[in-house]
């Protein structure tokens, strides 16, 4: 299981007294984890002394970690329920994380006077604390039981190495040591023993099975587990997850979920996972072999007949897949952040993106995941800047790394959005046959934003009828699955009311689909979208009913300062800027400040390519829709990547990143058909596949749009022969870009008034 909680943890030392708030801190207490463990209490009691803060709920919150550490275990307690009451006003969700910590404060203030065992009371605790709860809070409490100890531990370790050679630590340091001590120790006490208490606590509330195994009509087999109340007298509607991503322990809490709602709930794994005994296949069958588990499921004497889907990331995608043909008993899908094969990830416009190369390994290596590999980023970091410098061609990947990847050589044999790719979802005309609700959920700054806004565009586009909503706020890929949102996201501090649980409104929404309750109070209209900046959420019928006009901006020859004018005039005089790249270079990159993270910063050195700033606004505007456009080149090659990156420049002259692009120029007409440049003509390259974005963008305020060649470590290099990209090498770089950009070039950014 995972937490949300803070791994940092650091044991601490011996002898200690109080100097103008500082602690002594002897280097003997540092020499083993027995030595550091007999002094943490006395710091905890040197720090009580001392410790002050004015906020309420931060003080209470660090109070009974100090209480509990200096063995003040009545006072912890004490502490611990003034602080639960304070929560349960200004902030009620913040409480069920303490539950733990109460529970086992409760059991070591029991100890003093008992003769049973601290795990003994601690059971005692849990049975009685947890068994109160309904199944949807006891459900939800026992992800705050988890926490990864290993992780804990090796902070804790790297915390009192940073520690030798010093003499004394602050009050402030020593604090946050103290309860990042706790917590380590903690965890590392209750975890062995809460599995079995849970399995206890599910056994009286739900029927299960981990073990179902469901045929495919060609044969292959499925891996699933189901969860439903025990205390149903009829047929349940049945919700599924449907995922590559197989780890038992983690989807068993995942499909505890909506069986703590009322519903059946199964989860089950792409073919090849788990217990499935077939290889495992990613993209590929996913559609086909969720279809078998929904006939599976409405089969069954303990379904209604009906099935909900949800998800996240590769679970978006399987929904999404599943539609394709859409099983009559299949009846909503809430896709967060889904994937789509090929026009997202392993490329974006046609330019795979080396982001996704680690990804065939962590899924693919054996029946679960491949954690040691995917998550050696030294290794993956150090083959990314290998494989630049060493000029070889993006095929050549695996021969550097010395690891072959027939995923990654399977992919790259469909550079185009061709047949392959389409089978694997809806495609054109099969959008207009999704007559099912659909609830997507996505973020400004979801790396997937572009597929999951694409599913939509293209189910209104064939299907006018569709009942389709789009929840989407300023969350990246994790943050808008989450129950809760990171409160500052890469700089950015969000909006109080952007901080949605998206389970919640997931579940919500079923119970709008199935038992006919109210829609999910953000979903006034089809688009629901939260205007950064402004503490507000607003609702349009359309995508193109969050602006009211499009201002038209051209990326004009003229100087501004140190950058080109961004103009709302198409200039009367045809013109351009002429840039030339050394594809063959590998000290310099260009566009490789496109990603937003931070999103928040200084202005960057744009001298690689060109950036274009326009007047500072007269009045406030809401920016709100994605922005599009088209660029006008003339180039000595066949064909080049392109990107683009929308900034908002500041009053203080900080960048506040919008949104950005990425594409290859033989692409842009249409994604599954290449079509090559013509060396010396003058060529329109449109682009409308960018990230949605809406905020407000105050007075004072300059937009910036920055336009340069796609080369660097992160992605392909296209060196512009004509040839598959993925087999060009340095050796095709001998004639440099030459670029002509021409002044008629344009953007079109969605504006509020």
């Amino acid at each position: 299981m995972k937490t949300t909680l803070c791994f940092l943890s650091v044991l601490f030392g011996v002898g200690l007294h109080v100097s103008a708030q500082n602690l002594d801190l002897p280097q003997t207490a540092l020499k083993d984890e027995a030595s550091l463990e007999r002094a943490i209490p006395a710091l905890a009691k040197q720090s009580l002394v001392l410790y002050q803060e004015t906020d309420s709920s931060r003080f209470l919150n660090t109070l009974f970690r100090l209480q509990e550490v200096a063995g003040q275990y009545q006072d912890a307690v004490a502490t611990l329920q003034s602080l639960m009451n304070l929560r349960r006003v200004t902030d009620p969700a913040s409480t069920l994380p303490l539950l733990p910590f109460e529970i086992l404060a409760r059991a070591k203030a029991k100890q003093a006077t008992s003769s049973e065992t601290l795990e003994e009371l601690f059971n005692q605790e849990f049975r009685q604390e947890i068994g109160r709860l309904d199944d949807k809070t006891a459900s939800e409490s026992f992800y705050w039981f988890g926490g990864n100890v290993n992780r804990a531990h090796t902070s804790l370790l790297s915390a009192v190495e940073k520690q030798k050679g010093k003499d004394t630590i602050s009050l402030q340091d020593a604090v946050s040591l103290i309860k990042q001590y706790q917590f380590y120790k903690d965890i590392q006490f209750w975890q062995p023993l809460v599995i079995p208490l849970m399995v206890e606590d599910d056994g009286r509330r739900y029927i299960t099975d981990n073990d179902v195994l469901i045929k495919t009509p060609d044969g292959a087999t499925i891996a699933a587990m189901m969860v439903r109340p025990r205390s149903a007298k009829t047929p349940l509607p049945a919700l599924l997850l449907f995922t590559i991503y197989a780890d038992d322990n983690r989807y068993f809490f995942d499909a505890r979920k909506p069986a703590a709602r009322g519903y059946a709930s199964v989860v089950a794994y792409t073919r090849g996972k788990g217990r499935s005994p077939e290889e495992p296949v990613p993209y590929e069958h996913d559609g086909d072999d969720a279809r078998a588990v929904i006939d599976w499921i409405s089969k069954q004497p303990w379904n209604d007949g009906r099935i909900g889907m949800y998800g996240g990331s590769y679970d978006g995608f399987t929904q999404w897949a599943t539609t394709k043909k859409i099983h009559p008993a299949l009846k909503t899908i809430v896709p967060y952040v889904a994937n789509n094969p090929g026009d997202g990830l392993p490329m974006e416009n046609n330019v795979f993106l080396f982001v996704n190369y680690a990804w065939a390994f962590y899924t693919t290596d054996n029946k679960y995941l491949d954690n040691e590999t995917y998550y050696d980023f030294d290794r993956w970091n150090l083959l990314n800047d290998k494989w630049y410098k060493s000029g070889k061609s993006y095929r050549q990947i695996p021969d550097i790394d010395g690891t072959p990847n027939p995923w990654f050589k399977r992919w790259l044999q469909h550079p185009a959005y061709d047949a392959y790719w389409q089978n694997m979802v809806p495609y054109k005309e099969d959008f207009r046959k999704i007559n099912i609700p659909v609830l997507t959920i996505t973020g400004y700054y979801d790396d997937g934003q572009q597929s999951a806004v694409g599913y939509l565009k293209e189910h209104y586009k064939f299907n006018k009828k569709a009942e389709h909503y789009l929840l989407i706020g300023p969350y990246d890929h994790f943050g808008a699955q989450a129950a809760r949102k990171p409160a500052v996201l890469r700089d950015y501090v969000i909006d109080p009311v952007a901080q949605i649980n998206t389970p919640e409104i997931t579940f919500e929404w079923m119970d709008y689909i199935f038992r006919g309750a109210k829609k999910p109070d953000l979903l006034k209209n089809r688009i629901n979208y939260q205007v950064m900046g402004t503490n507000t959420w607003k609702h349009a019928p359309s995508l193109e009913k969050m602006s009211t006009s499009t201002l038209t901006l051209y990326l004009t020859d003229v100087k501004s300062g140190e950058f080109y004018q961004l103009s709302g005039k198409k200039p009367a005089k045809a013109a351009f800027l002429s840039q030339i790249v050394n594809l063959a270079d590998r000290q310099t990159n260009n566009n490789d400040d496109s990603y937003p993270d931070p999103i928040i910063h200084e202005i960057p050195d744009f001298s690689s390519g060109f950036a274009f700033i326009s007047d500072p606004l007269e009045e406030a505007v809401e920016i709100s829709g994605i922005f599009s456009g088209e660029i006008r080149a003339e180039i000595n090659k066949k064909d080049m990547d392109v990107g683009l990156v929308l900034y908002e420049v500041m009053p203080d002259s900080q960048l506040f990143h919008l949104s950005y692009f990425i594409g290859r120029a033989s692409y842009a007409q249409d994604g599954s058909v290449r079509h090559l440049l013509t060396p010396g003509r003058v060529e329109s390259i449109p682009f409308e596949k960018t990230r949605m974005v809406s905020k407000k963008l105050g007075k004072g305020s300059r937009l910036l749009i920055t336009l340069d060649i796609n080369k660097n470590p992160f992605a392909q290099i296209n060196y512009g022969t004509g040839k598959e990209v993925s087999d060009e090498d340095i050796s095709d770089a001998e004639i440099p870009l030459n670029i002509r950009w021409y002044n008629d070039s344009y953007v079109r950014i969605p504006i509020w008034k």
